[in-house]
């Protein structure tokens, strides 16, 4: 059976509603008389200021939505669809209620965090869209956790193989062992790269270490241990992927919320001004 993702939600449905809503606002838009640009204070511009206004609160609406997991208001893959492409639709029907007349004040302070609220959240579906199957792909049946624990067992047997070879080995092994590490820091973690890896570095500096060994039992285990070491590497490359795309999943929600809330209270000064002094 076909998955359907939160774009082709029910054929379309929300598509066609946002394509609807932005011909229509662009229609009355060009129809209006007379035919100068038309601004926030014409009834035109308070009308299509009204459905952007309610528009905004709708969506922000979503995230108390999603979370009430006993609501029959619809399902949230549906909720989803429409806050994406009614949102998109959000822009069209702004601009035009701005009339393009904009300038250093709170009512385009406001247009320019929906303008950012909007386009964060397009960045957020292609993120939703495209990193899940990637995650798979990288980890398969696998998991982050499950990992680790080979990981673990890889550097028991490393340690007890390598204790027979000598030192400057046995000294890279116990590098990779100690002192690598998972996560860390903002750019480590978006990068899925460790620059100072002991075990990349292991890796790299074990030929030239190796280069001299005799052959004999000790060889033999220099090639064993030197294959857990690669075989280690790849794990925590998989494993950094697997934290990589976490962060990202998760790091446009840093953005797209708190510019939905600064969104909120320039939306309140925007009404509250326009109320006031016009």
């Amino acid at each position: 059976m076909r998955h359907y993702s939160i774009l082709e939600y029910a054929r379309f449905r929300w598509f066609k509603a946002a394509v609807a809503l932005s011909i229509f606002a662009a229609a009355v838009y060009l129809w209006h008389e007379p035919p100068l640009k038309p601004h926030g204070g014409t009834w035109l511009g308070y009308t299509l200021g009204t459905i952007g206004a309610l528009l905004i609160l709708w969506l922000l609406w979503y995230g108390v939505r999603k979370r009430r997991y006993r609501s029959t208001t619809g399902t949230v893959q549906g909720w989803l669809s429409a806050h994406v492409y009614l949102g998109s639709a959000l822009v069209v029907v702004v601009t035009l209620h701005t009339g393009f007349e904009l300038g250093w004040n709170v009512h385009t302070l406001a247009y320019v965090l929906m303008l950012a609220v909007v386009f964060s959240g397009i960045y957020g579906v292609v993120v939703y869209l495209r990193v899940p199957g990637a995650m798979t792909d990288n980890l398969g049946e696998d998991s982050l956790d499950s990992l680790v624990l080979r990981i673990a067992d890889l550097d028991r047997e490393m340690r007890d193989k390598a204790l027979s070879l000598p030192d400057a080995l046995f000294a890279l092994v116990d590098g990779s062992i100690a002192r690598t590490r998972l996560g860390g820091g903002f750019l480590r973690l978006v990068s899925g790269h460790d620059p100072q890896c002991p075990t990349a570095a292991a890796v790299r500096d074990w030929p030239r270490v190796a280069k001299g060994m005799a052959s004999g039992v000790a060889a033999h285990l220099d090639k064993d241990v030197y294959g857990l070491l690669l075989q280690k590497q790849q794990m925590l490359e998989r494993a950094r992927r697997d934290l990589r795309h976490k962060a990202v999943l998760d790091l446009w929600l840093y953005f797209h919320v708190p510019l939905a809330f600064m969104l909120l209270a320039a939306l309140v000064a925007h009404v509250v001004s326009v109320f006031i002094y016009w």
